[in-house]
């Protein structure tokens, strides 16, 4: 029985693509878990040595190495910030109920960002947010919940629609080293994990709308930020990253902020390569912020 799921969880890891998603969003859930996946491995081998079983050793040992396969060059690539020249950009998701707009601002200045993208902002918050944030990136656009602060100058903002019925995503123009540079910031629909399956039709309409709209993006380098509600390895998130270079260094998960368990915040780029990407530590949200290292591209 060990080796059979051994072999299974190994098969399912390196074919993830492959698994249905049944009409239940099976294959989205799966690839949202992919790096915990490893721990099949893990309670495999376990077995196997409790068991005295050599054919379950081996199923363990096989699943081992396919998830090695799978991340092992991504945790090889690491993470921290890099030096150099180039932006240093963050994103957060700060909660709309943040007991502390105040102090979380004061913990993303701390990672000294040139662009700063907060999901969730609401209007009574927006002034302890500003009174943080406005000394040392003096530039801030903001469409509904979702609002960008920047060291350079930004010459045009607007909102972007995404979802009709929400206003939670903008497209600004920011005159960074290098030239123009197209910064979005968005906040998807979010999923939920039901009785009927993995729900994700809203998202995945958001995510394929904001891809529509990467298409009509006349700037050579494209800056995007924020909570996506999709898992790094999630199939879902093929209209953007057809369309653009997903940072990622490490994990970096960023949720709950309490145990992170998936990262669904993310930093996409087009003409600018990322050099590192990092969670930063928490704040009173429930979300981590996530930051970015980006070459001058």
């Amino acid at each position: 029985m060990p080796a059979g799921f051994g072999l299974v969880a190994a098969a399912a890891l390196g074919g993830h693509r492959l698994v249905p998603d049944l009409g239940a969003g099976l294959g989205s859930l799966w690839e949202s878990a992919l790096p915990w996946s490893g721990l099949v491995a893990v309670v495999v081998l376990v077995c196997a040595v409790l068991r005295r079983a050599p054919v379950a050793a081996c199923a363990g040992g096989v699943a081992a190495v396919v998830w090695a396969g799978v991340f092992g060059p991504l945790l090889l690539s690491g993470g921290g910030a890099a030096g150099g020249a180039g932006l240093t950009v963050v994103t957060h998701n700060v909660n709309a109920h943040n007991p502390d707009p105040a102090g979380t601002a004061r913990a993303l200045l701390a990672a000294r960002p040139d662009l700063v993208a907060l999901e969730e902002v609401t209007d009574a918050a927006l002034p302890a947010y500003r009174a943080v944030l406005d000394g040392a990136l003096p530039h801030h656009a903001r469409s509904g919940t979702v609002a960008l602060w920047s060291r350079y100058p930004v010459t045009e903002a607007r909102r972007l629609v995404v979802d009709p019925g929400w206003n939670r995503s903008l497209r600004a123009e920011v005159q960074a080293p290098g030239g123009p540079l197209a910064v979005y910031v968005a906040h998807l629909g979010s999923v939920r994990l039901t009785a009927a399956g993995f729900g994700t039709a809203h998202r995945n309409r958001d995510l394929a709308a904001l891809g529509r709209a990467l298409d009509g993006e006349p700037l050579r380098r494209v800056l995007l930020l924020g909570d996506l509600n999709t898992a790094a390895d999630d199939r879902a998130l093929a209209p953007l990253t057809a369309r653009l270079a997903l940072a990622r260094s490490g994990f970096g998960f960023t949720w709950p902020a309490a145990f992170p368990l998936v990262r669904i915040d993310h930093v996409l780029t087009r003409g600018l390569p990322a050099a590192r990407t990092w969670p930063l530590p928490a704040t009173a949200s429930d979300h981590r912020p996530l930051a970015a290292r980006i070459g001058p591209g």
